[in-house]
């Protein structure tokens, strides 16, 4: 039956308000009464609690008492802060094999000649430099429904500009970046053919990038350098031309079935709040065990939003080298932050904590959820490809599109996003199906949701969810448009990682 608080483990040294609670109310079930207005998603002190002394939920520190807090007390920002303590890495000490699953489920795909299948069927048009972002969205624009109407299986002409590409070395991590970026976008099976768009004299050269990106099909990886053509009019005229030329071999494409194992599912969360790591997100951590136990690949990401939690992910490492792996990039985040003026603790946001987190570690613990339980067989760089099967990790920041970016890049395909306060985001040419983590969002903001998960709370079972995100990735890779398709989501939120001194 349904309570008003919620108790996630024994040991817990807090519970969690289910509904708004008022001063006086009395929880039989854990001897208490409520002193304080407690919002939902909040917590309630389960007993006394010492200055000083470590606060858990989930059976794990999420920070520690700045003053003598009484059992019924709110605890949140004003009485609960971060401390340092030491992490137990126990390295593949929790490592487990999920059962594979016995017939093996498919969706339907366009498959490439490299052997990859896409969700959809897009051609890109992405910019070298932001200089060239007026005429990359030129071109996209002419190619409005209308036109492209003869070509049943094309998803449309996807404009991909961003703000870098110049004032940057060369020779840089950010220029690495930019560019991995890049080719993992040009080799993604979701995008049939490829149109770079170049200034001419930025940084960010053009020649160097399809270098990288290799062999492709024939015709359907083109560029265009805007000075070589005689400016923006003639650029734009010789892009349409290409991307003309592209539709009739993109529309040859069509749906055929393709086995789960093909597919790499983005994990990623953004607006959370305190419900969020009691619903969509280890509802999400059931779907990616389903989706391991079928064969296919899911990628947990968020650096930041992983601190303080890392040792739930070395504990399940495949190897010593995966965990230290992590471990590393933890540590380069510490300095990164540091040597930018900041702290890892720059977490939560303003409304995470109106929805009832208080520090990155209770943060960092929820988020780690949507990984599940399977064995983590890989630590991957920013968008570097993916090439190991299961569960893997990406390093990425944890601004939403910058790290969605990054595991599309990657080759994710399709992206799992929960939200508890609402994020409106999509990203874009790859399906990004919003999870509600609770029944007042999902109800309030049906628009731009996808699938709910707040029922967990009035009694629908985790098995039951996790089966419906499941189902809910098959049916959206086969085609079925997420909201965020609809409503147009996607051309802004293409952002690449920008790393070091702008120049």
């Amino acid at each position: 039956m349904p309570s008003s608080v919620i108790r996630l483990h024994a040991s817990d040294d807090v519970v969690i308000a289910t509904m708004q609670l008022l001063p006086g109310t009395s929880l039989l079930a854990d001897k208490l009464v409520v002193r304080d207005l407690i919002p939902p998603g909040h917590k309630v002190a389960a007993h006394d609690i010492a200055q000083g002394a470590a606060v858990r939920r989930y059976n794990q520190i999420i920070g520690f008492a700045k003053v003598n807090i009484a059992a019924g007390q709110h605890v949140h920002s004003h009485n609960l802060g971060m401390g340092e303590f030491e992490r137990d890495y126990g390295i593949g000490q929790g490592v487990s094999e999920l059962p594979k699953a016995e017939h093996p489920a498919t969706f339907m795909g366009y498959k490439r000649a490299n052997g990859k299948v896409g969700t959809r069927n897009y051609i890109a048009i992405i910019a070298s430099v932001n200089c060239s972002a007026t005429v990359v969205r030129a071109i996209a624009s002419h190619f409005s429904r209308e036109k492209l109407a003869a070509y049943p299986n094309i998803d449309g002409v996807v404009a991909l500009p961003h703000p870098l590409g110049c004032g940057m070395g060369v020779v840089s991590e950010g220029m690495d970046i930019l560019r991995r970026t890049m080719v993992g976008y040009a080799r993604h099976p979701n995008f049939a053919g490829v149109l770079f768009v170049g200034l001419g004299c930025e940084q960010n050269q053009i020649a160097p990038i399809v270098e990288m990106v290799g062999a492709h099909d024939e015709g359907m990886l083109q560029q265009l350098v805007m000075q070589a053509e005689g400016g923006t009019t003639a650029a734009i005229k010789k892009g349409i031309a290409q991307v003309t030329s592209m539709l009739e071999r993109a529309n040859t494409y069509q749906r055929e079935p393709a086995s789960v194992s093909h597919l790499i599912v983005g994990l990623n969360c953004g607006g959370s709040d305190g419900y969020s790591g009691i619903t969509a997100n280890p509802a999400l951590g059931g779907a990616s065990d389903l989706l391991v136990s079928h064969g296919g690949t899911t990628i947990l990401s968020e650096t930041p939003e992983v601190y303080g939690a890392e040792h739930l992910l070395t504990r399940r490492a495949a190897s010593p080298e995966i965990a230290h792996k992590l471990i590393d990039r933890i540590k380069w985040w510490k300095d990164y932050t540091t040597r930018n003026g900041n702290q890892m603790d720059n977490n939560p946001s303003v409304g995470n904590k109106a929805g009832g987190l208080t520090t990155i570690l209770e943060k960092s613990l929820g988020a780690v959820a949507k990984g599940g339980t399977s064995t983590l067989n890989g630590v991957y760089l920013y968008a570097e490809p993916i090439t190991a099967k299961g569960f893997v990790y990406m390093d990425t920041p944890g601004y939403d599109p910058v790290s969605a970016t990054g595991q599309a890049a990657g080759g994710a395909q399709i992206i799992c996003f929960t939200t508890g306060r609402g994020s409106a985001f999509g990203c874009a040419g790859v399906p990004t199906i919003k999870l509600a983590t609770n029944n007042a969002l999902y109800e309030r903001m049906q628009d731009d949701m996808d699938v709910n998960c707040g029922d967990l709370i009035t009694g629908t079972p985790m098995t039951e969810i996790s089966q419906r995100i499941f189902d809910a990735i098959i049916r959206h890779a086969s085609g079925e448009k997420v909201r965020s398709e609809e409503l147009g989501y996607g051309n802004d939120e293409f952002l690449p990682w920008q790393v070091g001194a702008v120049m």
